[in-house]
């Protein structure tokens, strides 16, 4: 059993006051309903239903008073009415319009009961069907795949996530990277974690990856509003993983003859389904941060190790010592991407990558990320300082003064000085203390 960070944040909305139904966003097999079920043994009465269940289904399409559903629910579940702290669970809820319908009630009749949704694909689904929630009697948290600390405590080694937690890495550094090492190339997704945690043997979790590819294909592929639109989506989710980290253009995008409009509308899909993110630059220095569609994105997907899998590449990131000389950088770059989104639950959460709005210019930072009111850059590169022109550039044009360097190297602070003469902090961060940016952040900068 994983235990998900995430948990404390639903911990936190059950005491709220203002409480709303809460919708919880995901990819398929993120495990939103294992974190649900854990969740559950908090409260004294669990009701749950799965809407692509028939007679669950019909509960809701039989009952159009709040109160009666709710005990109709209960005797569905076997439980008695009691005034007892009490979670329903609405799973697969877009198999039900009235259902969706119906969290108003519970918020507005009957906010005793603590609800929880979910449901696959939600969002394409609801802008295909013309299907909306209630504006302002719900409200959104989004489930990733784990993230690095959680991918420690899956395999058993809490102490080191505790260590890193405590930014006390450094007399075992070396263990912790290989760790690190490891969940670049497991990646992300619980159950491959737990196969790996057993095995220790990358190649055992081979029908894990596979089976989840197979089912994105599927899912997505049900709501695609055309044939044509089908072929692309389908395109994208056998091809596109070759193309992880990169910037891509949508014209011909992976040597097909479709369109930039039609690639572009199937991109956007499957990015509703939350199995990849477009992620735009800026060209901006300081808040606020204005992404600049006009130019190509990078093309992140929700999980690296689905990456390495499809792509044939598990092999050359098992072999290297760094993660870095793997895949041109690619992988190093991907997995920074997948920690970063991990910081928060907002399902709005995206991640930019700053580029130089100057013609001719190809500089550009990896990432950027709000703290404190401040746009810090975040590199992903080894090496000396003298190497990193394009983060001295950015610095240049900031009014603060501290940068971080993402590297497979102990945890080290400099002070740099550009080529124009601005003298700035440098935190250069081994991988592992991602989870924990912000409080590394909050001590060396």
């Amino acid at each position: 059993m994983i235990e998900r960070l995430i948990i404390n944040e639903l911990r936190a909305w059950k005491q709220r006051e203002n409480r709303k139904p809460l919708i919880l966003r995901g990819a398929r097999q993120v495990g939103k309903t294992t974190l649900v079920n854990e969740f559950a043994k908090e409260y004294a009465v669990f009701l749950k239903l799965n809407l692509e269940k028939d007679a669950d289904k019909h509960l809701f399409e039989r009952y159009n008073n709040v109160n009666e559903l709710l005990i109709a629910i209960h005797l569905f579940n076997g439980k008695k009415v009691e005034n007892q702290p009490t979670l329903l669970f609405v799973d697969e809820i877009q198999n039900s319009p009235k259902a969706v319908a119906m969290l108003r009630y519970f918020y507005e009749e009957a906010n005793h009961i603590h609800v929880v949704a979910a449901g696959s694909l939600l969002e394409s689904l609801l802008n295909t069907q013309h299907i909306s929630f209630p504006v302002g009697r719900v409200e959104y948290m989004a489930m990733r795949p784990c993230g690095f600390l959680e991918f420690l405590n899956g395999i058993g080694e809490t102490f080191d996530a505790e260590l890193i937690t405590s930014l006390h890495v450094d007399p075992i550094h070396e263990r912790v990277m290989r760790h690190f090492n490891n969940y670049a190339l497991v990646g992300g997704m619980p159950a491959a974690i737990v196969q790996y945690a057993e095995h220790r043997d990358i190649l055992s979790v081979a029908t894990i990856y596979r089976s989840l590819l197979e089912s994105y294909k599927d899912d997505v592929e049900k709501y695609a509003l055309n044939d044509t639109a089908t072929k692309v989506v389908r395109h994208i989710l056998e091809t596109g993983w070759a193309y992880a980290g990169e910037t891509v253009s949508f014209e011909k995008f992976g040597g097909s003859n479709f369109k930039s409009r039609e690639m572009g509308i199937a991109f956007r899909t499957i990015e509703k389904a939350l199995l990849l993110e477009l992620v735009y630059p800026t060209s901006e220095t300081k808040l606020p941060i204005l992404s600049d569609y006009r130019k190509k994105p990078k093309l992140i997907w929700l999980d690296t190790g689905l990456v390495n899998f499809a792509s044939n590449i598990q092999q050359e990131v098992f072999s290297v010592q760094n993660i870095q000389d793997a895949w041109r950088g690619k992988i190093a770059e991907h997995i920074v991407a997948q920690e970063l989104l991990t910081l928060n639950n907002f399902v709005s959460a995206k991640r930019n990558y700053w580029r130089r709005n100057k013609e001719g210019s190809d500089a550009e930072v990896d990432f950027i990320v709000v703290f404190d009111g401040k746009l810090i850059p975040i590199e992903v590169k080894s090496g000396n300082n003298a190497h990193l022109r394009s983060l001295h550039l950015f610095m240049d044009q900031t009014p603060h003064t501290t940068a971080v360097r993402v590297w497979s190297q102990a945890l080290s602070v400099d002070m740099v000085k550009t080529p124009a003469g601005k003298e700035f902090k440098l935190i250069n961060m081994p991988f592992y203390y991602l989870g924990v940016l912000e409080k590394v952040l909050r001590k060396f900068g």
